[in-house]
């Protein structure tokens, strides 16, 4: 039987807010020693009072305005009682049912089909403490509470059902965080846990309509994991149904070591909850002119960004799409790009795409680093390309010059000076290493006059080899064909 898979995610995000959601302790906790960014309200202490902090009300209203929400005149914060030892009031503060935000929409796009997600709410809440597991030198086990995190802003997005695979998962994941650092309210880091997911996912015959057990996975903190963690648990479903077994409604977890989700408790109702009004913070009603100086606050979005490259430089959908997949490769991109002349725009924009997207993310990723953090700057990166254009630098030099960049920071002058790879642009000295490699080749020559162009192709390599990658290319391409051609 063909199974379709039915998917929603709960995403929820911090909030880049000096303070936390309802006090003035600093939101600025990941660094910071255990327990030393709290007071009485964020550690639940009897007779305090919450205060709603408006930056993070800002930055809630301008996303869910950037995922196509409509913004209701009226809401609240409730409680949602539950007894985790991460939450010390015994309760969370949080949004039932007046959320901030409703009825959005986010498009993905696959293999070149676009399909729009729908977005049921964002509602806003605080964040919980964070549990350190511990195990002493005899083997027991224990947990200790760190409250930093405890208070901290937290903007929730629920999707519809409406994702059908891992990958459909995996692709609105990503827009959404694109989206939240385009907007500059969240980093979107999952490894730090600022921006984290729990999935709902099920199975039913293709083509029906009834409603099948719903299985929540957590514990996924990178987007490799959502799309494992989702491929198995539909593999997993599909085999339970298959084998004449029955699912449960329940809270599974990822174990990335093992590649599997394990049980953990039977997935809560709403009611388990016992949600009722937050009593110590007022209802909310926004005017629609607030809403609307928001909305013209909204800076340009990952598409509109996407279109503008496409049209201003002259990019593939493709390259444009990678290049604004991060704010910060569409910021460092547009960087290099305006410090060169606008006649030159067009030649320069290639140059720097070709070098973003190749050997400077290679080494990102082998090095795991942001590209905000590198030691590559614009700078730096335009002054390579300016020695390439002025033929003072070869490209095949250039890929030394750039590792050397990256991993100590220097510029290429200095790199290019030190380590003589300046480009050899004289015919005579390129001439005399020319008829050095065609004296030494024989069998290339005779399959160059035999018409086969990778003996020039392998000539040219030879010539660059024996220059250390210095020599001009044109001019080697040039001078080997005139010497093949004259030759008997």
């Amino acid at each position: 039987m063909t199974y379709e898979t039915i998917i929603g995610l709960e995403v929820h995000a911090q909030l880049l807010t000096r303070s936390k959601m309802f006090c003035r302790c600093s939101a600025d906790y990941i660094d910071a020693a255990s327990n030393t960014h709290v007071c009485p309200v964020c550690l639940g202490m009897p007779g305090v009072l919450p205060t709603i902090n408006q930056q993070a009300l800002e930055y809630a209203v301008m996303t869910a305005l950037a995922l196509n929400c409509a913004i209701p005149e009226y809401t609240k914060f409730d409680r949602k009682n539950y007894p985790y030892p991460d939450l010390m009031k015994g309760y969370q503060i949080s949004q039932y049912d007046a959320p901030l935000a409703v009825n959005g929409w986010l498009e993905i796009e696959i293999e070149g089909h676009k399909r729009r997600i729908g977005i049921i709410r964002v509602h806003l809440e605080e964040d919980t403490a964070k549990l350190l597991h511990r195990t002493t030198p005899w083997g027991e086990t224990y947990s200790l509470v760190d409250v930093n995190r405890a208070g901290v802003p937290l903007l929730e997005v629920v999707s519809e059902p409406d994702i059908r695979s891992p990958e459909e998962a995996r692709q609105y994941l990503m827009k959404l965080r694109t989206i939240l650092q385009f907007l500059g309210v969240s980093s979107g880091n999952m490894e730090e846990g600022s921006f984290r997911c729990d999935a709902n996912i099920s199975i039913r015959p293709l083509g029906s309509t009834d409603s099948a057990v719903k299985v929540e996975v957590k514990n996924m903190n990178s987007f490799k994991a959502v799309y494992r963690a989702l491929e198995y648990e539909e593999g997993r479903q599909r085999g339970v149904i298959e084998e004449g077994g029955r699912l449960l409604q329940e809270t599974r977890g990822w174990v990335e070591e093992k590649g599997i989700t394990v049980s953990q408790r039977s997935k809560e109702y709403a009611h388990d909850y016992r949600y009722f009004p937050e009593p110590d913070l007022p209802p909310m009603v926004f005017s629609r002119q607030w809403v609307e100086q928001l909305r013209s606050r909204l800076p340009e979005l990952p598409e509109a960004r996407r279109d503008r490259f496409l049209s201003h430089y002259g990019l593939s959908a493709y390259d444009a799409s990678l290049l604004t997949a991060s704010k910060a490769m569409a910021d460092y991109f547009e960087a290099c790009v305006k410090l060169k002349t606008e006649a030159m725009v067009e030649k320069r924009a290639k140059a720097v795409r070709n070098w973003l997207l190749s050997d400077f993310s290679r080494l990102l990723h082998a090095t795991d680093t942001e590209i905000g953090d590198s030691k590559v700057t614009p700078e730096h990166l335009v002054e390579m390309l300016d020695l390439i254009d002025q033929g003072t630098l070869s490209g095949a030099a250039a890929k030394t010059v750039f590792e050397e960049m990256f991993s100590s920071g220097r510029h290429a002058a200095d790199i290019i000076a030190e380590k003589g790879l300046t480009q050899i642009s004289d015919a005579e000295e390129v001439e005399e290493i020319v008829a050095q490699v065609i004296a030494t080749n024989a069998q290339a020559v005779e399959d160059f006059k035999k018409g086969k162009e990778r003996a020039l192709t392998f000539l040219v390599g030879q010539v660059m080899r024996q220059t250390r990658g210095r020599a001009n290319p044109s001019l080697v391409n040039k001078l080997l064909k005139e010497k093949l051609e004259d030759s008997p």
